[in-house]
């Protein structure tokens, strides 16, 4: 039961206010079409009080997916001149027309919930369409973004993270060329505070990374082999292995062996090959740059989804632990998105301090399964007190628990409704 029913129907409102008809939004203005991940965990919000819509949220997103199996970061379902960089500057060709990049493969772990909420029945149509659906996206991300053969996720754009601004990309983009950029006209900063967002040197790199893509007709082995910005991301990485552990339970239900095989190979890849991105120095799974071969050295929130992943040592999880205790030194809510003291740190910022709540769901759940229901507990109480202090934006400031970002955010409603509201 609700803590609080009054907060339970703003959720509510707020997912039927952004909802565009088989699509929600994220948020109104700043985000005015369909995006990937976000739309996975709003799918949740919706199953506490409509499950058709629910599953409706994913499938109007994967009926965008590409022929070669990615499933593009965002769906220009209709024409807003208000949001850049828009349809015309991807220039995909697609029809809908989509990004040309991907964002956190969360898809195949809402579609077990969903699933599992309904009595995990195998015949169940909708489940084994996305089924199909989420095994071609993870074909597409083992053959197309594992160019090291070790299981883990290279992304090619600091926007594929969905932690976009995050202290972890800086060295990378730093080396990324804007002298071919030329003009263009930012939106995000006429929604809302620039001090909220990335930096204009920092935008100039996004769009130079897109022209890349654009130049070689997005062509993914291109722009994985050579493209401007190539990173193995902590984040992915944890989110695909999870997100592969639960493909294999669908898998199995089905009885598609063939499937589950290809997908246990996965599995295991990945299991041998995540100790790559450990930092004994940060005593945490870091991102590492694919080029340069070298870590970030940045304990972020991403670093303590290695729980949500069920990968890491006795003594790699108690460093963690030491870490997220680390953290309560200089946060009054978790979990910030970079520690403090960090390269960059601004509580303000984006990716570079503010505490997202669908992270923290994340982290949570695999915290409880591994046995540390204290620290669930103690992300799950601070999640819900950010809103009940400021409201459902889209991020909050980790010392303050002021709102930033977006206000009246979709995802936000759904963590509310589905985990740290009850």
């Amino acid at each position: 039961m609700s803590r609080n029913p009054k907060l339970d129907q703003q959720a509510r409102e707020i997912l039927q206010r952004n909802d565009r008809g088989g699509y929600t939004v994220p948020t109104h203005g700043l985000y005015p079409f369909q995006w990937n991940w976000d739309s996975a965990f709003v799918a949740l919000g919706f199953a506490a009080f409509d499950r058709d819509r629910a599953w409706q949220e994913i499938e109007t997103l994967v009926s965008a997916q590409w022929d070669d199996g990615m499933i593009p970061h965002i769906v220009f379902h209709q024409n807003d001149d208000g949001y850049f960089p828009g349809p015309g500057v991807w220039g995909t060709g697609k029809t809908p027309p989509t990004s040309g990049i991907t964002q956190p493969p969360v898809l195949a772990t809402i579609v077990r919930a969903l699933w599992e909420q309904e009595g995990a029945v195998a015949a169940n149509p909708r489940m084994r369409a996305l089924y199909a659906a989420c095994l071609r996206s993870h074909r597409w991300f083992h053959s197309y973004r594992d160019p090291l053969g070790n299981g883990l996720v290279m992304v090619t754009h600091n926007w594929e993270t969905g932690r976009d601004n995050s202290s972890e990309w800086d060295d990378a983009l730093a080396r990324v060329d804007t002298s071919g950029v030329g003009t263009y006209q930012r939106r995000d900063t006429g929604h809302v505070d620039a001090a909220m967002r990335p930096k204009q040197s920092e935008y100039d790199r996004y769009v130079a990374i897109l022209q890349f893509g654009k130049n070689c007709g997005w062509d993914h082995r291109e722009i994985a082999d050579h493209g401007p910005f190539r990173m193995v991301d902590v984040g992915m990485s944890m989110e695909l292995l999870r997100a592969n552990r639960d493909l294999l339970v669908l898998a199995e239900a089905i009885g598609d062996a063939e499937g589950a095989a290809e997908i246990r190979d996965w599995i295991a890849l990945s299991e041998a090959g995540i100790d790559w991105l450990w930092n004994e120095e940060a005593g945490a799974f870091c991102s590492r740059d694919a080029t340069m071969l070298e870590s970030s050295g940045l304990v972020t929130n991403a670093s303590f989804l290695a729980f949500y992943a069920g990968v890491g040592s006795d003594t790699q999880r108690a460093r963690l632990l030491e870490a997220l205790d680390r953290l309560t030194t200089n946060a009054e809510y978790l979990l910030p998105s970079l520690e403090a003291g960090s390269r960059e740190y601004d509580h303000r910022r984006y990716w570079r301090g503010p505490i997202w709540l669908v992270v923290n769901y994340m982290a949570a759940q695999g915290l409880a399964e591994q046995g540390h229901a204290d620290w669930a507990e103690r992300i799950r109480a601070d999640s819900a007190r950010l809103i009940e202090k400021s409201g459902f934006f889209e991020s909050f400031s980790p010392e303050t628990g002021e709102g930033s970002g977006g206000d009246d955010f979709s995802w936000t409603a759904a963590m509310w409704l589905v985990w740290c509201g009850k």
